[in-house]
């Protein structure tokens, strides 16, 4: 592949304009058509537009070594997770796209429009002609799908993630036990808030942290605790259900709100962004957070700032009907790499590029993905058992590129930090009690259209109803502008994919 990019010195936080600019390679050099002969061995230069989940792109230190690794040039095009939205849409909507393009956000309108459009290679085809690739799973290439084509490499996660991190000290300074039910739970974040559970005496502690979002805040867990379906439920009759229209639902957002009004949850958690709730939480303002999976940069955060800050992780708090449930995230389906055809021209590209993704997948590049580069990073023990080293270090060279490892399980590492190793196990226990959303292996037309527009009016009103700006009578009222708006629409055509699906 021909591509006339300078080799990375620094790796910048992309601004709109960069992205719709990066890696624009030479079309006088593509335009002739001419196929090279795939060779998985050859040198590739690849542009990537990547999600950032940090505060800041890694340096070019473990860069370097991945390059080594796959026998690449690699330009990161970071777009921080705060903005994704906005700004791949915009360079959905230019055109103007990278060899690579992480599409985190599956139920995004634009995202599956652009999918569905033509714009971006299928890859179904070449999948098994790699030896990592080969073993992704047909329920997973299946959930990332789109009317069986599938537009891309998927990010393979756990089946559900989802769960609470709670101040083990805290708990134990208020002589409390690790929370098993939602009415547990409750006190729990009463006490945190009233009962000084850092013992300073002063009143400046929160139970809950949250951040503005209900898919990754505290709300949809804790809805999938109250036995909520995850984003739709099927009769038996096969007409689908919103999950709003529960009363599972309405229940979460009455649990929210009286949490909310005695401030058991942070009063701006709706103007909040995720590095800020977990600041607020490594500085000992907050005692629960939710996400399991950030349990160990929660604890790297708050080195020199509450050393001694002890975290346990909680899977499973039972709901009403006493049993346990927790969301799952796209079955497993973390997003896709996916391979735009303006910029990919041919097949041999193409094959170049899963060459690539195959090689990111290895036990190599795995771990320098994951814990850099062993000896200066991390260290591994006679057993096995993961260390980071120097963890400012690990967060400055290597950090970053986890959101970006295509796989989560392929290899299993074990982690020497007792309470991040209990998370993993945690996480994998999920997917005893995991709740699939029906719609992920299905299309429709209003929710590729429209799906993202509609539903926002949904998150306003359970945001507005949370702080007690609107009552049940005006959310129910905005439920019925969302059916009036497509919504009805949208269940009827999930209600036609599934009874196709079926036979």
């Amino acid at each position: 592949m021909k591509k006339k990019f300078a080799k990375v010195l620094a790796v910048n936080v992309l601004v709109a304009s960069q992205l719709l600019l990066a890696a624009c390679s030479s079309d006088s050099e593509k335009a002739s058509g001419e196929a090279t002969k795939f060779d998985p061995e050859s040198h590739v230069d690849v542009n990537w537009t990547a999600i950032l989940h940090t505060a800041s792109p890694p340096t070019d230190v473990v860069l370097k070594k991945i390059e080594e690794a796959t026998n690449s040039t690699i330009n990161f095009n970071w777009v921080p997770d705060a903005s994704k939205d906005e700004r791949i849409t915009a360079a959905l909507a230019s055109g103007e796209l990278s060899d690579i393009v992480s599409l985190t956000m599956l139920t995004n309108s634009s995202v599956r429009q652009s999918l569905k459009s033509g714009m971006f290679w299928d890859v179904s085809e070449y999948l098994d002609d790699y030896d990592n690739l080969k073993l992704i799973s047909e329920d997973i290439r299946t959930a990332a799908s789109i009317d069986g084509k599938l537009y891309g490499v998927p990010f393979q996660k756990d089946l559900a993630r989802s769960g609470l991190i709670l101040r083990k000290d805290w708990l134990d300074n208020l002589g409390l036990k690790t929370p098993t039910t939602l009415d547990e739970l409750y006190e729990v974040a009463k006490a945190f808030t009233e009962d000084d559970p850092d013992g300073n005496g002063k009143d400046d502690t929160t139970g809950f942290g949250d951040r503005s979002e209900l898919r990754y805040g505290s709300f949809k867990t804790l809805s999938s605790y109250f036995g909520t379906p995850n984003g739709w439920a099927v009769d038996e009759s096969g007409k689908f259900i919103p999950e709003f229209e529960t009363q599972a639902y309405k229940d979460t957002m009455n649990y929210s709100r009286k949490l909310f009004e005695n401030g058991y949850i942070a009063k701006d958690f709706a103007v909040t962004a995720k590095t800020d709730q977990q600041q607020k939480f490594a500085q000992g303002k907050t005692g629960i957070y939710t996400g399991m999976v950030d349990i160990k940069n929660l604890k790297v955060m708050a080195e020199g700032i509450q050393d001694e800050m002890e975290l346990i992780p909680v899977n499973k708090i039972a709901g009403p009907d006493g049993e346990h449930h927790i969301w799952s995230e796209n079955s497993g389906v973390g997003g896709l790499m996916a391979f735009p055809k303006s910029e990919v021209k041919n097949e041999e590209e193409l094959k170049r590029l899963l060459q690539f993704i195959n090689d990111l997948i290895d036990k190599e590049v795995f771990m320098l993905m994951t814990g850099g580069i062993e000896g200066t990073h991390y260290e591994l023990d006679e057993n096995g058992a993961f260390t980071v080293l120097d963890n400012a270090l690990w967060q400055k060279d290597t950090q970053p590129f986890s959101s970006s490892r295509p796989s989560e399980i392929t290899h299993n590492l074990i982690d020497a930090d007792p309470s991040k190793q209990l998370a993993n196990e945690l996480i994998k226990e999920n997917a005893e009690f995991a709740v699939l959303n029906p719609t992920v292996p299905l299309d429709s037309a209003t929710a590729n259209e429209r799906g993202t527009e509609l539903e926002k009016i949904i998150i306003d009103a359970t945001f507005k109803y949370i702080m007690g700006e609107i009552d049940e009578k005006a959310f129910d009222a905005e439920v019925e502008k969302w059916r009036k708006s497509g919504g009805d629409d949208m269940a009827k055509e999930y209600e036609e994919a599934y009874k196709k699906s079926q036979k």
